[in-house]
């Protein structure tokens, strides 16, 4: 069998042609790709440490969130229950009926001081231009006196725990007055 291509060990006429590699070149080109290498998972190590460090800070800030939301609901009980006892029960009742409203008044109290202290802050909203991410219209009010889209009645307190909203606040919110001065864009109705 006789060999189309040969190869210059078995034909000696044929020259070898492979081309002269500095072997310092190549040892360079290979640093060079392995420092590059290193510097991009150095790189991604280091973005990867940085996400870490977030995720870490928002979960401790926000892990409470939804058992602040449940406390929220207890604490809403207690303020109801206090705003529909008549005025004279606590005026004229007997000492128990004292002893008992003074009881779930400090409840109340002790509860919001405890969400306080686990970051969980009222959103403030009267007198407030409206913003539909810390504040939900229930109504409109026709009031010329104030500008339109002021929140001038808040039905329902809302709570936020840092910058995310737990619950946002119900509101009234002024419609027909003087639009918000300042560069404020208006209240968008469109919804």
């Amino acid at each position: 069998m006789i060999d189309e291509n040969p190869t210059p060990e078995q034909d000696p006429e044929i020259e070898a042609v492979t081309p002269e590699i500095d072997p310092a070149d190549a040892l360079r080109a290979e640093n060079a790709d392995l420092k590059d290498r290193v510097l991009r998972v150095h790189a991604e190590m280091e973005n990867l440490r940085k996400r870490t460090e977030r995720e870490v800070a928002d979960t401790r800030s926000y892990a409470i969130a939804g058992f602040a939301r449940d406390m929220l609901s207890a604490t809403d009980a207690l303020s109801r229950a206090l705003m529909v006892l008549p005025a004279e029960a606590r005026n004229n009742g007997d000492a128990t009926t004292k002893s008992l409203i003074d009881g779930i008044e400090m409840t109340e109290r002790e509860m919001q001081r405890l969400l306080a202290k686990h970051g969980v802050k009222p959103i403030e909203a009267e007198g407030q231009k409206f913003d539909p991410h810390r504040h939900q219209a229930m109504f409109e009010v026709p009031d010329p006196t104030r500008p339109e889209g002021t929140v001038v009645q808040v039905v329902q307190a809302g709570f936020a725990i840092g910058d995310r909203v737990l619950r946002p606040a119900m509101v009234g919110v002024a419609k027909g007055g003087p639009s918000h001065v300042g560069g404020a864009e208006a209240v968008d109705k469109s919804v």
